[in-house]
């Protein structure tokens, strides 16, 4: 691994330590301003329709002014919008807050293009897998430590996440380095904010499809993100930091996936199967979770969603990195990024209203059965492209 990408991946991990803090109490600390379940869910999806807004726009700015100068305006503003979110004396304001917060955390896209800087196509799925492992140590420490301090009052963890991206800023500031070389600087970063280029993504046989199996494997993993904690709550009868030891489970096995096991697993398979297997082993999951009772077999549940995401997730970013050119790695990253955003709208939007109004199992097995469909549909398109690879290879 080059050191390079060390400073990058810590800065990731402390984004994402801060982001799992409030995981956990989320719904706790918005019910307590009088929220429905229908209004926790939207502050969720609010934080993602900033994300889907950014993504685009702190890529393609990467692009044109280099990837350490986004990072470091993105993490700075992280810790002002959190500390107004703990602060916040009102439901409407915790809103402001969390969107603005929301538009800071859209800077995975640079630091995704920041890694396939800095990593050749063949270790590209590796270099990303590190990107996930960084989320999921963030993700498996981020709720345990919210759930525990949320002990302590439900601003407390989110105050503590704020003090992390100070320190995550001033660690960027001295350790991070610029990644993207002058030389590959876009020629057509004026024309990023273009639709049409958004159309040119989705029409590329093997990136276009990969980022819509991204955005459906999202809009499922969104629903049940963001209902899980009511359901908890409301049907389990389950607090805080036992939610929050729940996705610190998950968060812990996609560090084992992503920091080493999906290296191994390409290494040998290659990307296009292992796709179907991690998309399939997720629907699984999401659809054995509300029969699952606490704790043995919920626990055994969410591995097999972290087995599944943490498969499907590198494997999607590597093939679409591979079919993208040098110089406009950040654009489709960013573009990337935004349909996962999009499925972070999506999936809370609709979850909050399905849990309240067509009862509590129902955004898990509705995931569920997108996943299934999405997977039905995918196999045929990704064996042609192997098969098409395959016979230029021999060719």
């Amino acid at each position: 691994m080059s050191r390079a990408l060390i400073p990058v991946l810590f800065a990731v991990f402390l984004d994402l330590l801060g982001f799992g803090l409030v995981i956990p109490l989320l719904t706790f600390y918005a019910e307590d301003f009088g929220a429905t379940p229908v209004q926790v869910t939207l502050l969720m999806a609010v934080y993602s329709l900033a994300q889907l807004v950014f993504a685009p726009l702190w890529g393609s700015m990467s692009d044109r002014i280099g990837r350490r100068p986004v990072l470091l305006v993105s993490i700075a503003a992280s810790a002002v919008f959190l500390a107004g979110f703990a602060a916040a004396p009102s439901l409407l304001l915790l809103f402001v807050f969390r969107t603005l917060h929301g538009a800071c955390a859209a800077n995975v896209s640079t630091a995704q293009a920041a890694v396939a800087d800095l990593t050749t196509p063949e270790k590209r799925a590796a270099g990303m897998g590190l990107i996930g492992a960084s989320f999921g140590i963030g993700f498996t420490l981020g709720p345990w430590m919210g759930g525990e301090l949320a002990r302590y009052g439900y601003a407390v963890p989110i105050w503590v996440a704020a003090g992390l991206s100070a320190v995550n800023f001033l660690l960027a500031l001295v350790l991070l380095p610029e990644t993207r070389k002058p030389g590959q600087q876009s020629e057509r970063h004026v024309r990023t904010l273009d639709p049409r280029r958004f159309i040119e993504v989705a029409r590329h046989p093997v990136v276009g499809l990969c980022v819509v199996l991204t955005f459906v494997m999202t809009v499922a993993f969104a629903l049940m993100e963001s209902s899980f904690t009511l359901f908890a709550e409301h049907v389990r009868h389950l607090d805080a930091p036992t939610v929050g030891r729940y996705f610190g489970v998950a968060g812990l096995v996609m560090v084992f996936v992503q920091g080493g096991l999906i290296g191994r697993l390409v290494k040998r398979f290659g990307e296009v199967p292992l796709v179907p297997v991690g998309l399939g082993l997720l629907a699984v999951g999401l659809a054995l979770l509300p029969f699952a009772p606490p704790p043995v077999l919920m626990v055994s549940v969410f591995v097999i969603i972290a087995i599944g995401q943490g498969i499907s997730t590198p494997s999607l970013q590597a093939l679409i990195s591979k079919g993208t050119s040098p110089d406009e790695q950040g654009f489709v990253m960013g573009t990337n990024q935004s349909m996962s955003a999009l499925g972070r709208v999506i999936g809370p939007a609709m979850s909050g209203v399905i849990f309240q109004h067509l009862g509590p199992p129902m955004p898990f097995l509705l995931a569920a059965g997108l996943l299934f469909l999405a997977l039905l549909l995918s196999i045929p398109a990704l064996r042609r492209w192997r098969a098409g690879r395959a016979a230029a290879a021999a060719a």
